[in-house]
């Protein structure tokens, strides 16, 4: 069985879907205990790193004593292989997932809306100083506005 959860490399997916995949592969290895889930991933390890310490933090919740083994064998594989996960949004998404599954964090239905940016002081990324910033606004997954620069 192959299940494609893929998202654009260098993003972070949506909680629905960090859900969804958790709840696939949770569902896939308590079958049978024959069955194994495999990760393959084309960009970078910490879009791998999301998924691996969601399921971590998902499978917390109703660890049996074979869990508590897999997971310590999956932390020894995150530790080793995949950390760091890259992206600052990448480690909030982590953190957001763990606060759903607490019950410390709601999730709000409610649409947003970006009034303004506001920039305090001029970030120096270039050598001469300064920067030339724009703006890229994605709605599921889907850039819906970029400023120029």
């Amino acid at each position: 069985q192959v299940l494609d959860f893929g998202w654009p490399d260098m993003h972070t997916p949506a909680l629905e879907k960090i859900c969804s995949i958790c709840k696939a592969m949770d569902t896939w290895l308590n079958t049978t205990p024959h069955n194994v889930v495999v990760l393959h991933n084309k960009g970078n390890r910490g879009r791998l790193g999301v998924v691996v310490a969601a399921y971590m933090h998902y499978s917390n919740i109703s660890a049996s004593a074979d869990q508590a083994l897999d997971r310590f064998a999956m932390k020894r594989f995150y530790e080793d292989k995949v950390v760091p996960v890259g992206q600052p949004s990448q480690k909030r998404y982590i953190h957001y997932f763990s606060g759903l599954l607490s019950g410390s964090i709601k999730m709000n239905n409610k649409p947003l809306f970006l009034h303004h940016v506001i920039m305090h002081g001029i970030p120096n990324f270039e050598s001469k100083g300064g920067c030339r910033p724009f703006l890229k606004i994605y709605q599921a997954m889907q850039p819906v506005y970029t400023s120029g620069i």
